[in-house]
Order: C-alpha cells, then structure tokens, then sequence
C-alpha cells in the first residue's frame, strides 16, 4: 500500500498516512483540525538485481577489448574494381 504525505493548511504540520488506492483522502487534520492537502514529491526508486549498470551486462570477453582495439582488426572494405571499355568494343 502507498504511502501519501499531508500537510495542513493552518498549522503546517506534515503527516504520512499508508493508505489503499480505494480510500478516501484524509480531510481533517488531526493536530488542529484544519484543511488537509496531499503533498506530491518524488518517489525513491531502488533497483534490484543485475543488469542496472554499465559493467553488468558485459561479458567478460567484450569488456577486455577496448572499442579502439576491435576497429583496428576489422578488415578494410574493398573497392568495387571499374570497368573499362576497350576501343575495339566501342567501334573506334
């Protein structure tokens, strides 16, 4: 279940309510009894697992050749080779 922070409008006073997606917002607050407004702030993320950073989802293979390296031993393309016409081919 979710966690939302309230803040109350009079006293200021911030409170964290676990509540369901069906309940009802809080309204009243408990300290003075004024005004109650959900406060939105960001929302900490953790990751479990592998595969999250850079070094996880490398082979061992891969991380030892730098990329430097692997563009060096590739082979060249080749030149697709012209054709010439000869002057007997052409009625010269």
């Amino acid at each position: 279940m979710p966690t939302y922070e309230y803040e109350c409008q009079s006293c200021h006073e911030r409170l964290e309510a676990v509540q369901s997606f069906s309940d009802a917002p809080l309204s009243v607050c408990p300290a003075c009894g004024g005004v109650l407004r959900k406060v939105y702030s960001a929302v900490g993320i953790v990751f479990k697992g592998g595969g999250f950073y850079k070094t996880d989802a490398r082979s061992s293979s891969s991380a030892a050749v730098p990329a430097s390296d692997a563009s060096a031993t590739s082979t060249p393309a080749t030149p697709a080779t012209p054709t010439t016409t000869s002057s007997a081919a052409t009625g010269d």
